[in-house]
C-alpha cells in the first residue's frame, strides 16, 4: 500500500519535474493581494515586464484584494507548485499570523520564498484641511479633538496600520483606524477628505505630495529619505526610535522545483537592477535589497516574531 501511495505521488509530480526543465513554456500569473494602483501592483508590473522581456512569456498581474492580502495568499498557497502561479507579498503577510485568529494557510509551511528585492519607508500625510504641519501640532490636535482624526490604511495588519498603532502607542493617543482593500483606495479617500490622514507608502505618497493633494508630516524611517529630503523623520520629531519600513518579495507555492525557484530568483534579481527599473524604484522611494530564498525565509521568521509582539501589545485582533 505504501509503495502504491509513493507511486501516485511520483506520478502526480512527474509532469512538474518535466516542465521545470523547460520552464517557462506558458504565461505566468503574479497574484497581488491588494487593489490595483498601490505599491504591490506597481512592483508586480515592473517585475512582470522584465520577466516577459527575458523569457518571452506573458506575465499576468492578478489583483485579489481583501483581508490584508490573505485572499490572494490563499489562492497561491493552494495552486499547483509549477512556477506559473506566484505571489508578490508585502510586509503584511508576516503580520497576519499574529493578527488573524485563523488563516487558511501557513506562511512558513505553504510557501517557498523566492526573493526579497526591495524595502521602502512610509510617510505620514494629512489632508490639506487638517490644521497641522508637523508632529507636535498633530499631537495637540489629537489630544484636543481625538475623534476628528481618522487614519486610513491598505488593510488590517498592513505597514500603514502598524505604523498608526506604533504612533498611538508612542504618543499615548488613540486615532481611529479605517482599513481599505489596498493603498490606492485608502489614498483616494484621504485626498478626497473622507479620512484625515494616512501612513502612505513613499512609492505612492510622493506623487500626491508633489501635486499638493496631501501634506507631508514625517517619514517612518530612522533617516530622512533621498526622495523627500525636506521631510523630517518621526524619530527626530519627538518619537525617538520610531522606525517602520515595508518590504516586498516574491513567493511560490511550497513544492515548486528548486531549479525554478532559482531561475526566478536570478532573473528577478537581474531585472530590478537594470537602469530603468532601478531608477523607477528610486523615484518611488524604494531601496533595492537582495535576499535569496534562504535569507528571505529567515527574514520572514524574524518578522513574524517582531510584529507579533507589536500586535499583542496593541491588542490588535481580527476574527
Amino acid at each position: 500500500m505504501r509503495c502504491r501511495s509513493l507511486w501516485l505521488v511520483a506520478c502526480l509530480f512527474a509532469p512538474i519535474v518535466a516542465q521545470a526543465q523547460q520552464y517557462p513554456v506558458k504565461p505566468i500569473r503574479i497574484v497581488v493581494g491588494f487593489a490595483p494602483g498601490g505599491p504591490t501592483d506597481i512592483y508586480a508590473r515592473l517585475i512582470g515586464q522584465k520577466l516577459t522581456a527575458a523569457w518571452g512569456q506573458p506575465v499576468i498581474v492578478d489583483a485579489r484584494p481583501g483581508a490584508s492580502g490573505n485572499i490572494g495568499a490563499d489562492i497561491v498557497a493552494k495552486s499547483l507548485p509549477d512556477g506559473y502561479t506566484l505571489m508578490l507579498p508585502s510586509f503584511s503577510i508576516a503580520v497576519n499570523p499574529s493578527l488573524y485568529t485563523k488563516l487558511p494557510y501557513d506562511l512558513m509551511r505553504d510557501f517557498a520564498p523566492v526573493i526579497m528585492y526591495a524595502s521602502v519607508g512610509h510617510i505620514l500625510v494629512v489632508h490639506p484641511s487638517v490644521p497641522a504641519r508637523n508632529v507636535q501640532e498633530l499631537l495637540a490636535l489629537a489630544k484636543k479633538q481625538p475623534s476628528s482624526l481618522i487614519y486610513a490604511s491598505a488593510g488590517n495588519g498592513t505597514a500603514g496600520h502598524l505604523a498608526g498603532e506604533l504612533f498611538n502607542m508612542m504618543l499615548g493617543v488613540k486615532l481611529t483606524h479605517i482599513p481599505y482593500k489596498g493603498m490606492a483606495p485608502a489614498q483616494t479617500d484621504t485626498i478626497g477628505g473622507q479620512v484625515s490622514m494616512l501612513f502612505d507608502s513613499l512609492s505612492t505618497g510622493l506623487t500626491a505630495i508633489r501635486a499638493k493633494r496631501l501634506r507631508p508630516i514625517a517619514v517612518t524611517t530612522l533617516e530622512r529619505q533621498p526622495s523627500a529630503p525636506d521631510v523630517p523623520t518621526l524619530s527626530e520629531s519627538g518619537l525617538k526610535g520610531y522606525e517602520l519600513g515595508a518590504w516586498y518579495g516574491l513567493l511560490a507555492p511550497t513544492g515548486t522545483p528548486r531549479d525554478i525557484v532559482q531561475r526566478l530568483y536570478s532573473e528577478v534579481r537581474r531585472g530590478v537592477r537594470e537602469a530603468d527599473v532601478r531608477d523607477r524604484f528610486t523615484a518611488l522611494g524604494a531601496e533595492l535589497v537582495d535576499k535569496n530564498p534562504e535569507a528571505f525565509a529567515e527574514h520572514l521568521r524574524t518578522e513574524i516574531v517582531k510584529w507579533g509582539k507589536v500586535v499583542k501589545a496593541a491588542g490588535m485582533r481580527v476574527e
